[in-house]
């Protein structure tokens, strides 16, 4: 039996600094976290693959509010952005997976797909939205765009005013029947990208885009509980996961058990809230509903991680 991984990759695989940002520049890196990820797929594992989508869906959202204000464009909506970045990043992924097997040898296809994920409604996230998008306003402005357009804005540590959109749980993968099809017939499939375009049911079956953002590794975790991954990994920007990270008690951690996963995150001062906490919780969901097993690590070090040299494992307590 051919193992299954989910591989959710962070921005950290698109984008290395400040100075490459460019879309060049993340075709590269792209293509370096492909390699890694081929590597998983010479050693006998099937794939899907999430991703982040952060600094991209910010580009499209200046580039929309400079072309509002200097050519009088219409703005791109929220969720159309995050369709625009599944459609760019599936591709750069994608061309640079199809080129590495093919350089390999292995006869293997791949597919991106383009991924709602259904969001409640009612989810307490859509009264107290915290993500912030979109550039820097001028407080006439924010206030104006709140009357007219009914956005929720806040003022940003004195830089100026931003948009607040909510970031609601992942429900339902919508396009999971296709997902899980891809899978069975052995082809990689990109999918969840940026946790999805969020959707919300009207009440009759029927979606429609709703402006929010979803964690990319919450969805990844629903991915991998559903299709039934024998590993979840989530590729970041360190090699290990450490308690206490960044302070002169720094410990790096190479295994732990799902218990001890909970009570490292419920103590509040190991793993910071906007990077390293939703992973761990994200994995801790994966583990409390079947999942097998869960990795952390760096892209270039997955290849090592998995022959257990490095990377912070995370199983169940009987494992």
């Amino acid at each position: 039996m051919t193992k299954l991984a989910v591989v959710a990759i962070g921005g950290n695989s698109l984008i290395k600094d400040k100075k490459h940002v460019t879309v060049e520049d993340q075709y590269k890196a792209a293509k370096e976290t492909t390699y890694h990820i081929t590597d998983m797929i010479e050693a006998g594992w099937n794939v899907a693959i999430g991703h982040g989508n952060g600094p991209q869906v910010g580009f499209i959202l200046r580039r929309s509010e400079i072309a509002a204000k200097v050519e009088g464009m219409h703005e791109v909506p929220l969720d159309v952005c995050g369709a625009d970045t599944q459609g760019a990043i599936g591709y750069a992924l994608q061309q640079n997976l199809q080129n590495e097997l093919y350089r390999r040898g292995i006869q293997k296809s791949v597919a991106t797909v383009i991924t709602q994920v259904l969001v409640d409604k009612n989810d307490a996230a859509f009264q107290h939205p915290t993500k912030p998008i979109g550039g820097f306003m001028e407080e006439a402005e924010a206030k104006k765009r709140q009357a007219e357009m009914g956005w929720h804005v806040v003022e940003d540590a004195g830089r100026g005013w931003r948009r607040v959109v909510p970031s609601p749980l992942p429900q339902e993968i919508v396009e999971l029947e296709t997902v899980q099809t891809l899978l069975k017939a052995g082809i990689v499939a990109i999918t969840v990208g940026g946790g999805g375009i969020p959707v919300i049911d009207k009440g009759n079956g029927e979606y429609i885009g709703t402006a929010a953002v979803i964690d990319k590794d919450y969805a990844s975790s629903l991915l991998a509980q559903k299709v039934g991954a024998d590993l979840f990994v989530i590729s970041t920007a360190v090699e290990k996961v450490a308690l206490n990270f960044g302070k002169p008690n720094q410990q790096w951690i190479d295994k732990m058990t799902l218990s001890e996963a909970k009570a490292y995150l419920s103590e509040g001062t190991h793993f910071a809230k906007g990077s390293m906490a939703p992973k761990i919780q994200a994995i801790i969901w994966y583990l409390e509903n079947g999942g097998k097993q869960a990795l952390i690590t760096n892209p270039e070090n997955i290849g090592r991680a998995l022959k257990g040299e490095t990377g912070t494992w995370i199983v169940p307590d009987s494992a």
